[in-house]
């Protein structure tokens, strides 16, 4: 016995190595889903409809997110339905008349006017900003950074994308004359002329000027 315990002993701090090396990361979007659709109040509860489908979710209010009160803003302002955009968790509802429940953990955008299902350049997009007074807009994509300006034909840059602290993006771009910045944080942002709400604010340096607005990751990003 006295040969045989310090041999246990010894194996000890190998199997306690094997358990630290096998554990699997907990990954947060875990059974989490990237949904686009129609929003609407019913009865005081928010009813969603994913794009294409006839399937309906109660959005379950447990406080993770503002879409509440985001919806109930833009309600007010006489709309009949939304379109958000969303991430979440679904399961199955007690509630009669929807097909489940819908628990959000992020909003990337609930707004009134624009495109929403309809939207052709949605899936190809990683990053769309976009700005008021004056009009700007950002679209980016794997195929480069187009910016768009009231009266001035579409320009497409390229651009190199660093990601900073804090969720954090900077997209810099130096060609066909123009000196481009694009900065985005994670912060709600809502447009000032629509009153959409994006999760993301954006700052557009361009040759010196400064303009601020908004911005959403697109359906080609993995976020």
């Amino acid at each position: 016995m006295r040969l045989y315990r310090p041999l246990v002993f010894a194996l000890l701090p190998l199997f306690a190595g094997c358990q630290v090396f096998t554990d699997k990361p907990n990954d947060p979007l875990a059974n989490q889903i990237r949904l686009q659709g129609e929003l609407r109040l019913d009865a005081g509860q928010l009813l969603f409809r994913p794009c294409l489908e006839q399937r309906t979710f109660l959005i379950a209010n447990d406080g993770t997110t503002s879409i509440a009160r985001e919806a109930a803003t833009l309600f007010s302002d006489g709309a009949d339905t939304l379109f958000a955009d969303v991430r979440g968790r679904m399961s199955a509802s007690k509630q009669p008349n929807v097909d489940g429940q819908l628990a959000l953990s992020e909003v990337y955008r609930v707004h009134a006017e624009g495109r929403g299902c309809d939207d052709p350049n949605f899936k190809r997009t990683t990053l769309q900003a976009n700005g008021q007074e004056p009009f700007w807009s950002v679209s980016v994509s794997g195929q480069g950074l187009v910016l768009n300006r009231p009266g001035q034909p579409p320009l497409a840059l390229p651009y190199l994308e660093e990601q900073l602290p804090e969720g954090r993006l900077n997209l810099t771009s130096e060609a066909n004359g123009e000196r481009l910045e694009l900065w985005v944080a994670p912060q709600r942002c809502v447009d000032s002329m629509s009153g959409a709400v994006q999760h993301l604010s954006a700052e557009l340096r361009l040759n010196g000027d400064v303009m601020r607005g908004c911005a959403y990751f697109g359906g080609a990003r993995a976020n």
